[in-house]
């Protein structure tokens, strides 16, 4: 379970009674959820015209941090192909895994100085997840177009004997060349038809040299096999051979081409590994930036919502909690009960939400009377 409900509380007498009140009624007493104090620094207030804006502009920052922080967990595990099982080793943040680094969340002051005004640090953190998603749509797109390309010349070479590329598989002295007369030609055999190939290839027109054919390659269903004759008789040996299930590759042997092909496929090949590694290392240190970018906004919501609702002086105490799976529903009951001093209005929305009644949906606002942000570090679509 990688769910947690970051919450706040007015202060009672001191902030640590309020966290010692929330202990007693969800662990102490029963197993309802694991809890961590969440300590946010004092940060610069401002005044209540520029928290009710900021208020907003926080909840879609939120959710484009959010939505860049699953894109870069995302393309690692794409680029990390089948070593998909190491990807969650591979998403850390500040070197800890994600549910450390959220229960044990320090603000980082280098990075967002708290002698800034809160508007300042949200647009730090604007613009440097800007870049990161701009940066990860440049690299993406060129990393995808080499995957492509590779995965398309390697598709060739996998194909059925019909399409597939024939430059690992011919030589030239499968082939009589440079003859004004003369031809050979490539014919795709059925693996159940080789007797009759054998027994019929050199009536299947005039002029096919006897004893011409040779195999050279077989997959699954079918063999390649050599078939030499006279020039003016290949639109009678194609239709013959089309009759009887043979079918003819139109191919001209062209060395020249052939290694023109396999240049490229070691090019791109050798293009993807060198790229492969740095990549990985971006994804990693920018998913770990934008992981602590995402939880600093949680943070800054959390202290302008509780300035908001709780007022001045600043008193509060911020408390993430981690909820027992099976004890959702009876730890929201209990934080209802705890708090719904706070906000009667929110209070009996949650009495109603918990009535079925009939198109009233009031559940899925997921207002309390206590300040909540529930952080998933579930991030991956794939489990």
């Amino acid at each position: 379970m990688t769910e947690f409900w970051l919450i706040s509380a007015p202060g009672e007498k001191t902030c640590q009674q309020t966290w010692d009140t929330l202990m007693t009624a969800t662990t102490r007493t029963n197993n309802l959820s694991t809890n961590n104090k969440f300590n946010i620094p004092d940060l610069k207030v401002g005044t209540l015209d520029v928290l009710v804006g900021l208020s907003d502009e926080l909840a879609k920052l939120d959710a484009f941090v959010e939505s860049v922080v699953k894109k870069v967990a995302q393309y690692m595990a794409d680029v990390l192909e089948d070593s998909r099982d190491k990807v969650q080793e591979n998403l850390l943040a500040n070197g800890v895994d994600l549910v450390t680094y959220v229960t044990r969340f320090q603000w980082d002051m280098a990075k967002y100085p708290i002698k800034q005004s809160l508007k300042n640090i949200s647009e730090i953190i604007t613009k440097a997840i800007t870049q990161i998603d701009n940066d990860l749509k440049a690299r993406a797109s060129a990393y995808n177009n080499l995957k492509g390309n590779l995965q398309n010349l390697e598709r060739k070479n996998a194909g059925s004997l019909l399409t597939r590329s024939l430059a690992d598989i011919v030589k030239k002295d499968d082939f009589v060349l440079d003859s004004e007369y003369l031809i050979t030609m490539l014919v795709v055999v059925p693996k159940t038809n080789y007797n009759d190939w054998q027994r019929t290839y050199e009536t299947l027109a005039e002029m096919v040299v006897p004893r011409s054919t040779n195999l050279l390659f077989e997959d699954q269903d079918s063999g390649l096999f050599t078939v030499t004759l006279f020039r003016k008789a290949i639109d009678d040996f194609r239709l013959k051979a089309r009759e009887n299930k043979f079918m003819l590759r139109d191919f001209q042997y062209n060395e020249e081409e052939m290694k023109a092909d396999k240049e490229e496929m070691t090019r791109l090949s050798t293009d993807k590994k060198k790229q492969f590694g740095p990549l990985v290392r971006w994804l990693k240190v920018n998913f770990s930036e934008a992981f602590i970018a995402w939880i600093h906004i949680k943070a800054l919501r959390v202290f302008v919502e509780s300035v908001l609702r709780y007022g001045l002086p600043v008193n509060f105490q911020a408390m993430l909690l981690q909820p027992n799976k099976k004890n959702m529903k009876k730890l929201r009951e209990v934080l209802n009960d705890l708090y719904k001093h706070l906000d009667s209005g929110a209070a009996a929305i949650i009495d109603q939400s918990t009535m079925d009644i009939p198109g009233l949906n009031l559940s899925q606002q997921e207002y309390y009377p206590y300040v909540y942000y529930k952080i998933d570090c579930n991030l991956l679509d794939f489990k």
